[in-house]
């Protein structure tokens, strides 16, 4: 075996961008779809920044036809003349160097968003083209860029009395897997933007079709706004919202909120526009206070005598839809991604703003404090309810015997990396299933009919479901508030149900469970969706499966000459014997899985109340919206 050599030959140095095209994963998360349209959000959270240093009122963004992005705003404009350290132009700095931008310097930036000034140099650098336009102090400046390297100099092209920043962009098909935009995914984002920087107006254009897509995000009501738009589909407790503002050593904080019919809380917070999903200091500090402000009011007027326990968090905040949005002039963030707020500050500063302005609403609005007192002393009940539900559940367990429900097939590896669980709909396709499976690998859990519809009830309520019970107990990792994903026994969760219509609900009432039972399992992506196929098609000996209408066509046209065959619509999975199931749908080798992502915690939120909920008519606007798009629907 020839020694390797190892030496200062064999050492690196990436300049420039170089690190950037060399491992894109690092700056952006991802070459996927996720990845390409977070090039879209460091390019507007710039032009977010400008507005928040009061220097911005407009922003538009168009996908193009081409499928390239063009963000315009009316800031300042990035400055032109020589940086001093370079030696080129700044616009040309913040473009090619990384960590190069005015948000190290508080006077530039009071508290700003993007990748700590990466965000311009890193989309250049994953830009097949990139050409920026800039209009300053009475000129207008170009430059043209291809894969991070500028093509010239910046030069002035025109005069203006305009102010503002354009930069249209082409990703890189060196680099991401996917280059298409989705026009959804980049319009619940700007409109986020616009719920978060009151009076702020923002337009997305989509020029791909024929006919252009447009839409204008314009609040006055800033996170007021955003609290109507999430209970759009749910019912209020009190039409008036809680609302406060303050600001202490320069932490701006801001909270509106409001409680609903609903039984989960649905709290989103925000550090400069930035989603903190993972929380942080500012959700404690947040919970803390709406805690104790609550229960000393519920004290104060006798709704809780003096043996009377105090309410917990998880009953106060039952129903409860909140927006928290931070402004922090230095925010720690735990991690490159930004999901999780540090800075140890900001708990005792967003305590005291939220708890006055809490307590001043109960003291002001007695009526609506009853209402949500009242609310919170229900789901104390039944929280109670739902563990002797537990409790009596475990002791079950325990005299049985047993912890695993009857009808679960369980694999033999207990290496939860290597296993996964099937949820089959019904014991015909689960008998198909159990035989044809892996038995090492595959545990099958089959479910007869369709589960309880979790967003009509409370969780005593879901816990007396013989299904939902047996999905929480082969999961092994718990529900609701007590859910510890570490003890999840089953590294997929694969729901497989029938290509029709009651197969689609009985997938979604599964998935209703989950987000609002179990959601960590879907973010940190666990949750698969099986793909069994649509047709199967034969000729003579030949067979073949089709998993859309699409490849069906190419499949006749192609393998089966157009002529002499036959096609077999598969509706149910009971239709199809073990050996088949196992080849086209189970078998790790060729089967096709949708993983379940979740890209938008609020919009997630106000499709399953949509959906699920109780309000009809929302639920009736939207299949009115959608029912064109849909396919392969058994009447």
């Amino acid at each position: 075996m020839a020694e390797q050599q190892y030496g200062a030959a064999q050492i690196q140095v990436l300049e420039g961008l170089d690190p950037v095209r060399k491992r894109p994963g690092m700056y952006i998360g991802s070459t996927g779809p996720r990845g390409l349209h977070h090039l879209v959000y460091e390019i507007v959270d710039n032009s977010i920044d400008e507005a928040l240093a009061g220097r911005c009122d407009r922003i538009m963004l168009s996908i193009n036809a081409d499928n390239s992005i063009t963000v315009v705003d009316n800031g300042i404009g990035i400055p032109t003349e020589l940086h001093p350290k370079t030696g080129i132009s700044t616009v040309e700095t913040v473009l090619t160097v990384l960590h190069a931008g005015g948000k190290f310097d508080n006077d530039a930036y009071k508290v700003s968003g993007g990748l700590h000034g990466v965000g311009l140099s890193v989309v250049n650098a994953l830009s097949k083209t990139l050409e920026v336009t800039v209009k300053r102090e009475g000129n207008i400046y170009f430059q043209r860029y291809h894969r991070g390297i500028p093509e010239d100099k910046l030069k002035v092209i025109g005069q203006t009395e305009e102010t503002g920043t354009a930069i249209s962009f082409w990703p890189d098909e060196e680099i991401f897997e996917s280059m298409v935009y989705e026009y959804d995914t980049l319009e619940h984002r700007l409109r986020e933007m616009a719920f978060l920087n009151r009076g702020l107006f923002i337009s997305i254009t989509d020029l791909r079709d024929e006919e252009p897509k447009v839409q204008e995000f314009h609040y006055e009501g800033g996170i007021q706004s955003f609290v109507d738009y999430i209970n759009e589909d749910k019912t209020p407790l009190h039409e008036l919202k809680i609302y406060t503002e303050g600001i202490e050593a320069g932490i701006s904080i801001e909270i509106a909120m409001q409680f609903t019919t609903e039984y989960k809380e649905n709290v989103y917070t925000f550090v400069n526009n930035i989603n903190t999903h993972e929380g942080g200091s500012h959700l404690v500090g947040f919970r803390t206070a709406i805690t104790r402000a609550i229960n000393d009011y519920a004290r104060t007027k006798n709704f809780l005598k003096e043996a009377d326990k105090n309410l917990a968090g998880d009953d106060i905040r039952e129903g409860l839809t909140a927006v928290l949005s931070v402004k922090h002039p230095d925010p720690q963030f735990e991690g490159q991604t930004k999901t999780k707020l540090g800075n140890s500050e900001v708990r005792g500063i967003t305590d005291s703003v939220v708890s006055q302005g809490i307590s001043n609403f109960l003291e002001e609005n007695p009526r609506e404090a009853k209402v949500i007192i009242e609310k919170s002393l229900q789901a104390l009940r039944a929280r109670e309810a739902a563990r002797k539900a537990r409790d009596l559940t475990r002791r079950k367990s325990v005299l049985e015997n047993t912890s695993l429900p009857g009808k679960l097939a369980d694999c033999s590896e207990r290496d939860m990396t290597k296993t996964e669980v099937y949820l089959v709909e019904g014991d015909s396709a689960g008998g198909s299933a159990k035989q044809g499976r892996d038995r090492r690998i595959q545990a099958i859990l089959p479910l007869k009919g369709k589960i309880m519809n979790v967003e009509k009830a409370r969780l005593d309520k879901i816990l007396a479901s013989e299904e939902i019970r047996a999905m929480i107990t082969a999961f092994g990792c718990g529900v609701g508030s007590e859910f510890n994903l570490e003890r999840l026994r089953y590294g997929k969760v694969v729901i497989m149900t029938d290509a029709d219509v009651d197969g689609a609900h009985i997938r979604t009432l599964i998935l209703t469970f989950m987000y609002r039972y179990m959601r960590p399992l879907i973010e940190e992506g666990h949750v698969f969706i099986a793909q069994p196929p649509l047709y199967k098609v034969k000729k003579g000996k030949m067979e073949r499966y089709a998993y859309s209408d699409k490849e069906l066509a190419t499949i006749i046209r192609e393998e089966m000459g157009g002529v002499g065959y036959t096609i077999q619509r598969y509706k149910g999975l009971g239709e199809m014997n073990p050996e088949q199931l196992w080849s086209t749908t189970m078998n790790p080798e060729n089967r096709i899985l949708l993983k379940v992502e979740l890209e938008n915690a609020a919009l997630a939120d106000q499709v399953f109340s949509r959906l699920m909920g109780d309000k009809v008519e929302p639920r009736r606007e939207f299949i009115n919206k959608n029912a064109k798009y849909v396919q392969n629907l058994d009447i």
